[in-house]
């Protein structure tokens, strides 16, 4: 059991699911980019859809893709500091089969590159990050994650795999793109990751993607 677990997350409210959960799903996707996209899809299901407004999760995805930390007060003025950093946002509402009720799907656009990643909240501002690029997963955000575009190809994954000096906790993996010829490794890491740079030195390696794991502050 973790402290988030005992005491409960430090932030600005009002609901731990339907504003820190979301707000730490967003700020996933931040980390993820290293900065605040040029353009932001948020595709929201079920509660997250019924109450976004009322709750404040269009408040706390916004500030969580601007990198905002969970006790800021400009969360609540995040639609004004979205306008002053020129970031292009949208909310749609959708049905999805099979998520949780509690779920968004962020797709964000940088001049380099373009992702989708979804996730649920599943209470007391604990998350779950189901799919990135249309790759399944499970991440709680409580180990450092390791993304990788790789090139879909033989004793790639193995020579990734040889390469990463941390202990891999988890592991997924799947073709994104057959004509491209590009898979994505994802990995969640319970012990510090030495050598970052030098994977993007091997020659498989076409993009990386480090998201420490989330100290709630």
């Amino acid at each position: 059991m973790n402290l988030l677990q005992i005491v409960g997350p430090v932030m600005v409210g009002p609901s731990s699911s339907h504003t820190f959960g979301a707000m730490r799903i967003s700020r996933f996707v931040y980390k993820m980019i290293g900065q605040t996209p040029e353009e932001v899809e948020f595709s929201l299901h079920g509660s997250f859809a019924k109450t976004f407004k009322g709750h404040g999760t269009d408040r706390a995805l916004l500030a969580g893709i601007m990198g905002l930390r969970y006790d800021d007060e400009r969360i609540k003025d995040s639609y004004f500091l979205a306008k002053q950093t020129g970031l292009r946002y949208s909310f749609r509402l959708v049905e999805l089969s099979n998520v949780h009720p509690n779920t968004v799907r962020i797709k964000v656009q940088t001049q380099k590159t373009q992702h989708e990643v979804e996730g649920c909240s599943i209470g007391g501002g604990a998350i779950r990050i189901t799919k990135i690029d249309d790759v399944d997963c499970d991440l709680s955000w409580n180990y450092d994650t390791l993304i990788i575009v790789n090139k879909d190809e033989p004793g790639a994954l193995s020579k990734i795999l040889s390469n990463i000096k941390a202990n891999i906790a988890n592991l997924y993996l799947r073709r994104i793109n057959l004509l491209q010829a590009k898979a994505l490794t994802i990995a969640e890491l319970d012990s510090p990751l030495e050598n970052l740079h030098e994977l993007l030195g091997l020659s498989c390696v076409l993009e990386y993607y480090f998201v420490p794991k989330d100290d709630f502050l």
